[in-house]
């Protein structure tokens, strides 16, 4: 009987070693198998007409940045306010999907923040890949509308919960409790970011204490004596560790001895959205914080410890690229990944169509209507990516630089900039065979696709696809691509 338990037990170990080992593996898999050689940054920029929109920047050594798409933004919200706050980027174990979640709101389009965290959404906006370049329409998932006098959901983040296989969405709701109306965590739980269990209260700091920022990194090694490790913004920035995710949580300390706070009455650096980054090949974290306050972006600490917060020190020698950096997330990149992201949006050619006969001016969009303007403002409504043709890869299309996914099109002989919806129609609309100007064969000119008889002119400087039969249309038919 001895004997039987004991093969029974080992058999038991054994199964317990293989679990784990699957588990950890699917946890650190990329890192394993593919080291990370690079780093992706999500972000905003702020309340410009584009700026609460997805920007993504690229870092090789995780201090020094380089903004990507020519710093444009890659994503655009097209679903609940048309905006998006604080982005997050998730990697599913296996490395197969990839998730980007976001807070719905759009500060530019004059929402006041008191409608914004009193009725705003409690919508996210999620996009989802496979590879990182080729993303899904943007989706709505409500994660706190079953919160009782819900006024909004942001800030959100996730993470890979090992020990149920799932992932935990956590984010900041401004509700009513015990008589006090202020902004604490909620979590919920899911596989596919489709569909959610029920909003539950994560973290609360007591008494009037709000709290909207907080972000989980995990340190498979536990290195400082916890598996997980958890920066919020509340009042101070607090560092916590955990062996769990929704387990208890231990207070570790604060920053206020390196003279940083999250108290806006703070004399010291008082910042927010805090963003962690593994240090790649190294028991070492970075935590980046946003200092808004004085408007001054992201700035790095590093800590080979996360046991004590007397392990954080400063970095002064980085860059952060031309673009402002606002609440995001940090992933790191394997080289294939990374030879894919920067293919994709890394630095490449941008062109302008400079009219032949009005030299001053050029093709641009606005409003999504489409012609010719000298003195464009802002630039990037006259800057396209010259890409093989939607229909005919030996044709051309013209995707917008400060509209992703967006082309110039064709519809009733009129252009238009429109978002690419993937159909056989769009595609031939879209497409256009670059031949020699008509009116100078230094010059282009571009023929459509599916309307072989009529080219690319303008029109009373309004860009329309028309027959060429005189001087004067063949003049307005020429184009040269700049630069």
């Amino acid at each position: 009987m001895k004997r039987t338990l004991s093969r029974i037990g080992a058999m038991l170990g054994a199964m317990v070693l293989v679990i784990s080992a699957q588990v950890l593996f699917a946890v650190d898999r990329a890192s394993a198998a593919d080291p990370f050689t690079g780093y992706l940054m999500v972000h905003f920029t702020g309340e410009s007409t584009t700026g609460e929109q997805i920007y993504l920047a690229h870092s090789r050594d995780g201090l020094h940045w380089n903004d990507l798409n020519n710093d444009a933004p890659v994503l655009l919200s097209t679903v609940g306010t048309g905006g998006v706050r604080d982005p997050a980027i998730v990697r599913s174990p296996n490395s197969d999907k990839f998730w980007i979640i976001a807070t719905d709101l759009r500060m530019a389009s004059g929402t006041s923040w008191s409608d914004a965290a009193n009725r705003g959404s409690t919508q996210l906006v999620v996009w989802e890949s496979t590879d990182l370049v080729n993303w899904s329409a943007p989706r709505l998932l409500d994660v706190a509308g079953a919160i009782s006098g819900a006024g909004d959901a942001w800030a959100p983040e996730a993470i890979f919960d090992p020990a149920t296989g799932d992932y935990v969405i956590y984010w900041a709701t401004n509700a009513t409790l015990d008589g006090v109306k202020k902004h604490r965590i909620y979590y919920t739980r899911t596989t596919d970011f489709r569909t959610v269990t029920a909003p539950t209260l994560y973290i609360d700091r007591g008494a009037g204490q709000g709290i909207i920022d907080t972000q989980i990194v995990e340190s498979p090694t536990s290195v400082g004596g916890f598996r997980y490790y958890r920066a919020s913004a509340d009042g101070q920035i607090t560092i916590e560790g955990s062996n769990s995710i929704l387990g208890s949580w231990t207070r570790i300390g604060d920053l206020s001895h390196m003279g940083i706070s999250n108290d806006w009455a703070d004399d010291g650096n008082v910042v927010e959205g805090p963003m962690w980054m593994p240090i790649n090949g190294r028991n070492e974290w970075g935590l980046w914080l946003d200092q808004f306050k004085t408007g001054r972006g992201y700035m790095p600490l590093t800590s080979t410890n996360l046991g004590s917060t007397n392990n954080f020190r400063t970095v002064s020698d980085y860059a952060l690229g031309s673009t402002l950096k606002r609440h995001g997330g940090i992933m790191s990149l394997t080289a294939a990944e990374e030879s894919r992201v920067l293919a994709k949006w890394g630095v490449r050619p941008v062109n302008r169509l400079q009219s032949f006969n009005f030299q001053d001016r050029y093709v641009r969009h606005a409003n999504f209507d489409v012609g010719i303007d000298p003195n464009v403002s802002p630039l990037q409504d006259s800057q396209f990516r010259i890409m093989p043709g939607l229909a005919d890869s030996s044709a051309v299309s013209f995707e917008s630089v400060n509209y992703p996914g967006y082309y110039l099109r064709h519809v009733n002989y009129d252009f238009v900039l429109a978002s690419y919806d993937g159909t056989t129609q769009f595609q031939a609309d879209a497409t256009f065979r670059q031949v020699a100007g008509l009116a100078s064969s230094t010059w282009s000119s571009f023929q459509s696709y599916n309307y072989p008889d009529r080219y690319i002119r303008h029109n009373d400087y309004q860009l329309k696809l028309d027959p060429i039969t005189t001087a004067i249309a063949r003049n307005d038919a020429t184009f040269r691509l700049t630069s």
